[in-house]
């Protein structure tokens, strides 16, 4: 018995429906076997073998489904495919499947969710490798109006005062710092803020020692500090000291010697020997001395 809601259309003898399961039979096919070759559902094969192309979603479909039968049992997909139309246009309006708003060509060749969905991730990489390159290389952190249109800072709003011209002098700013023995058998230690040794011994005349770049407040303990030549990045500097004698505990990192005067030397006279108060400031005038008379 056929319930109420169910529909049954009997196949025209020697029609569409006739044909295909005629030829799956005579290929020793199932449904399965059209289903796994087709990506047909064994339901939508099913109604077609029985002519209820009613119950498929739309004429469509049913023209699609019967080519990909058509074309796995060897009938001929276009003629297979004009006798659909042709039983779909005598079918009554009930029976008539409902349009649908597009129409692909054959349902069996539409790809599958999976690379459906490999397609839209790999939309969403190429966007956002765009958007980076955009953001990065091409977007300006800062408009170039405003750039443009930026006044440049004077010393009146920064409340610094001009800088003056000053000469062009090749003055030591840091570097590795050398100690080169002016005389023979010079004793010398040299060793950290935590008294760490770094080095103790006695330079040969012309020997030389560069003070460790990662030496935390390197100092000195030397007897001859007049006979060490020191040296900032190549270039030569004040000596600790001029006069021969005892010092212990003297900085030795290239700011400390850059920013003290030599010992026992005045302190006007150390400031000048230095290249950039050289090239800023007038020369020393010579102290004068008045004549004493001879005793009598």
């Amino acid at each position: 018995m056929v319930g109420e809601n169910e529909s049954v259309t009997n196949p025209a003898p020697g029609g569409v429906a006739d044909r295909l399961r005629e030829a799956r039979l005579a290929a020793g096919l199932s449904l399965e076997d059209i289903a796994s070759r087709t990506r047909v559902s064994v339901r939508h094969l099913a109604a077609i073998e029985e002519g209820r192309f009613g119950d498929l979603a739309s004429r469509t479909y049913a023209v699609g489904f019967a080519r990909a039968y058509a074309r796995t049992v060897g009938l001929p997909e276009q003629e297979i495919a004009a006798a659909v139309r042709a039983e779909t246009d005598q079918l009554d309006e009930t029976e008539r499947p409902r349009p649908i708003a597009f129409e692909p060509g054959d349902p069996a060749r539409v790809p599958g969710r999976g690379i459906a969905w490999l397609g839209v991730i790999a939309a969403v990489i190429v966007f956002a490798g765009i958007f980076a390159v955009w953001r990065t290389f091409i977007a300006p952190g800062v408009p170039l109006a405003e750039l443009a249109s930026a006044p440049a800072p004077s010393a009146s709003a920064t409340g610094a005062p001009a800088p003056k011209a000053v000469a062009s002098v090749a003055a030591p700013t840091g570097g590795a710092v050398v100690f080169t023995a002016t005389a023979p058998a010079i004793w010398v230690k040299f060793y950290d803020a935590s008294g760490k040794q770094l080095m103790q011994k006695q330079l040969a005349q012309g020997e030389s020692y560069t003070v460790p770049a990662d030496a935390v407040g390197p100092k000195l303990w030397t007897g001859r500090a007049d006979a060490l030549a020191i040296t900032i990045g190549g270039k030569p500097v004040a000596p600790v000291s001029t006069k021969p004698g005892k010092v212990k505990d003297v900085p030795v990192d290239a700011v400390s010697l850059l920013a003290r005067p030599a010992s026992g030397v005045p302190a006007p006279v150390a400031a000048a020997m230095h290249p950039i108060v050289r090239a800023t400031q007038a020369p020393l005038t010579p102290p004068t001395f008045k004549p004493v008379p001879p005793p009598t």
